[in-house]
């Protein structure tokens, strides 16, 4: 990751970023929206989440979401619907396999959290945010419950960035 992306990575954070290995997406305002995260942070813990929303609009846009219901309503579908069942459970194999590729990248070996994705998968809706950084990094399609995130959304970006950072690396929060 560059400098300037570290720079509106921490500022959407409000924090300097940690452990990552590159831009998972990028918003259609140009910044980074999704960060892949190595599953070792630097201190030694093992984290999970591969696919960091980084966005603030767009992660505040999903706690609404996930205030209104829809995570109930999502579960209760995996247990009804066969169909989106196998495909939830394709998403968390494919994103065990993209931390694995990271990984391996980084020389890391994480026992701890082997078998382990994040946002519930491949039985439970936990997280839209992880579901939704999926969806973005890795493009629609591989996670159905992701893509429905992404769907509610709407154009989250339509108002410009939500953050700019100057050279200087001051943050113009919008």
């Amino acid at each position: 990751m560059d400098e300037a992306d570290e720079r509106v990575v921490q500022a959407q954070l409000g924090r300097r970023p940690s452990g990552i290995d590159s831009i998972g997406h990028r918003c259609p305002c140009g910044n980074p929206d999704v960060v892949t995260t190595e599953p070792r942070l630097p201190n030694g813990t093992p984290f999970p989440t591969t696919f960091y929303l980084t966005c603030p609009r767009a992660a505040s846009r999903i706690g609404t979401l996930e205030g209104s219901g829809v995570m109930k309503q999502m579960q209760e579908r995996l247990g009804t619907d066969e169909e989106l069942a196998a495909a939830y459970r394709a998403a968390h194999e494919r994103y065990l396999e993209a931390r694995a590729e990271v990984g391996e990248r980084a020389g890391l070996d994480v026992p701890e959290i082997e078998g382990i994705t994040a946002g519930g998968m491949p039985d439970r809706v936990k997280c839209l945010h992880v579901l939704a950084g999926q969806s973005l990094a890795m493009g629609r399609g591989v996670n159905p419950l992701g893509d429905e995130v992404l769907d509610a959304l709407g154009d989250w970006w339509a108002s410009g960035p939500c953050v700019s950072v100057g050279a200087d690396g001051a943050d113009g929060a919008s």
